[in-house]
């Protein structure tokens, strides 16, 4: 008899102690800088979490003071700062962040840095001049980073700056999805590239959506004279897609634009990933011919869109939300190259 009330007593004991699994996602943190956090709230939301505690304030120096406000021992911890705002501020608010999770004891921290700041700086242009994508890349793998998400880098070759595994994901998927979810007529449209930089990504696109395709080209006629741009490609009476990875100054875009409409186009759009808009570049796409400009929001956009009726966002958090699930679960990463998650 004994026997058995020992066992029954164990067995309450048991589904005292027993705690039901949370959905939320096991040893993983997910905490934000100051440049992004809506991107950041929405990936974590994605996943099924809270974000983590976290406060960053400057001193009255400027100096930048970071507080991890729990507990990350033995955790995956993800810090997701965007390449926006104050850029500088704001990098030095990851590497602090990174190496203070590091000596915490994280297992593993992961930089989710969806515009990746001085990315067009990645080679010298001149004689003396520095190579700071390569810096940079230094810098995040010193601070103590183990990993690296991103989108859409100016050029692929900055993922070999780094000593540590870097993936980066592509806009395309979502892009060809917006195209075919807001352009009507887009099966007859033409996909065109305002520079022939960014031929490679424009084409990649055309070929998944099977359309045709243009190319923008500056040609310097003759010695002492400016450059002009050469349109290949017909796009008469049908509607213009340009793609490009980063908009700035937007002056590359809105002359394009103005050469598409002299060549015939009927309606332009174009589609961006990084939306810096950079100096008086609102004003431009304001006045410009442009049906509407639309970018990720990689970057933060609210203010943008205020000032500009013609500009709309394509939300990627759930593409960089997955690519946290499957790196923490060591899924492949592939799948996000030619699919965006439901």
């Amino acid at each position: 008899m004994k026997s058995e009330e020992f066992k029954e007593e164990h067995e309450k004991s048991n589904k005292r102690n027993f705690v039901h699994p949370s959905p939320r996602m096991p040893n993983i943190k997910v905490f934000t800088g100051s440049s992004h956090p809506d991107i950041a709230q929405k990936i974590s939301s994605r996943l099924g979490l809270n974000l983590g505690k976290a406060i960053t304030k400057k001193f009255s120096n400027k100096e930048t003071n970071v507080e991890i406000g729990e507990s990350v021992r033995g955790e995956d911890v993800y810090i997701v700062q965007s390449g926006s705002g104050e850029i500088n501020d704001n990098l030095m608010e990851l590497f602090i962040m990174i190496n203070a999770c590091k000596i915490a004891s994280a297992s593993r921290v992961t930089a989710v840095v969806p515009s990746f700041p001085y990315s067009r700086q990645d080679k010298k242009e001149k004689s003396r001049a520095p190579i700071t994508a390569k810096l940079l890349a230094n810098l995040i793998s010193v601070a103590g980073a183990d990993h690296v998400i991103t989108m859409d880098l100016h050029s692929s070759q900055i993922q070999g700056f780094f000593n540590i595994p870097v993936d980066n994901l592509y806009a395309e998927p979502a892009i060809t999805k917006w195209i075919k979810e807001n352009i009507p007529e887009w099966n007859t449209s033409v996909m065109v590239s305002p520079d022939a930089g960014g031929a490679k990504r424009m084409t990649a696109i055309a070929d998944r959506l099977d359309i045709d395709f243009a190319i923008i080209h500056k040609e310097r006629q003759r010695a002492n004279e400016g450059d002009s741009t050469v349109l290949v490609g017909d796009v008469k009476n049908r509607t213009a897609i340009m793609v490009d990875d980063l908009a700035d100054t937007c002056d590359t875009i809105v002359k394009a634009a103005d050469k598409l409409r002299e060549a015939g186009a009927n309606k332009i759009y174009a589609i961006l990933t990084h939306g810096v808009f950079a100096g008086d570049a609102i004003e431009k796409i304001n006045s410009s011919c442009l049906e509407a400009i639309v970018v990720t929001n990689t970057i933060p956009q609210e203010r943008h869109m205020k000032l500009c009726p013609k500009l709309q966002t394509i939300d990627i958090s759930v593409m960089l939300a997955e690519a946290i699930r499957r790196t923490h679960y060591a899924e492949s990463v592939s799948y996000l190259y030619t699919t965006v998650p439901y």
